[in-house]
């Protein structure tokens, strides 16, 4: 839940290599919200300046359809969280902020430290159960993304965990059977891929998962 009324939008699009999962793996939209993340700092505090600003950029980043302006954007996003980090380097939210940012510049790696950081403690304690949750998504989507065989068994943890603090959550399910199935999981994968369905009975990516399964 983000400073203020000021709202960040999912992790853009990651497209991990699933050469036997879909080719449109479930993926957090980048036009839809996160949970609504607010700064752990008190509103009259430079720390949570830092966090709006960063936050507005972050945004403008997002709708830019100008590469180098992004990037651009998302760089001063980033500089923003460190700012406010330095003044509060146990703020679990401007952690996120900073892994977003980073993201969106494309280092993945930095990013999913950045949410390490975020997810433990002292940090984490900071955290309400749906913001760790989500939190734990977008985690597993970084794992996911960059080394499919290596850390998926990581990234199932961070997803078991994840849709049980958020059990709306369709595409923590979806990316949670498409792990499962990476590892022939079959029965697992099914169960993930019918929990998804049943949040969001349109999700196309499950029902995909669904009839590779042929179970």
């Amino acid at each position: 839940m983000f400073a203020a009324s000021t709202c960040l939008h999912h992790l853009p699009n990651m497209r991990p290599n699933m050469k036997k999962a879909s080719s449109t793996p479930c993926t957090a939209s980048p036009n839809g919200s996160l949970t609504k993340l607010r700064s752990k700092a008190r509103p009259s505090t430079h720390v949570h300046r830092h966090f709006i600003q960063g936050a507005q950029l972050l945004s403008r980043a997002r709708s830019s359809k100008n590469k180098s302006t992004a990037f651009n954007l998302a760089k001063s996003a980033a500089n923003e969280a460190d700012k406010a980090l330095a003044i509060e380097p146990k703020d679990p939210a401007a952690h996120i902020l900073k892994a977003m940012a980073l993201d969106l510049m494309g280092h993945k790696n930095s990013a999913l430290k950045s949410l390490d950081l975020a997810l433990s403690p002292p940090a984490v304690k900071m955290l309400a159960e749906k913001e760790r949750g989500d939190a734990l998504f977008k985690r597993a989507q970084l794992q996911v993304s960059l080394n499919r065989k290596r850390r998926v068994d990581s990234a199932i943890e961070d997803l078991v965990e994840a849709v049980r603090l958020s059990a709306d959550n369709a595409k923590g399910f979806c990316l949670l059977g498409q792990c499962y199935e990476m590892k022939g999981l079959k029965e697992d994968a099914k169960q993930a891929f019918e929990e998804a369905l049943r949040v969001d009975p349109q999700l196309k990516e499950a029902r995909d998962g669904l009839g590779r399964l042929g179970l």
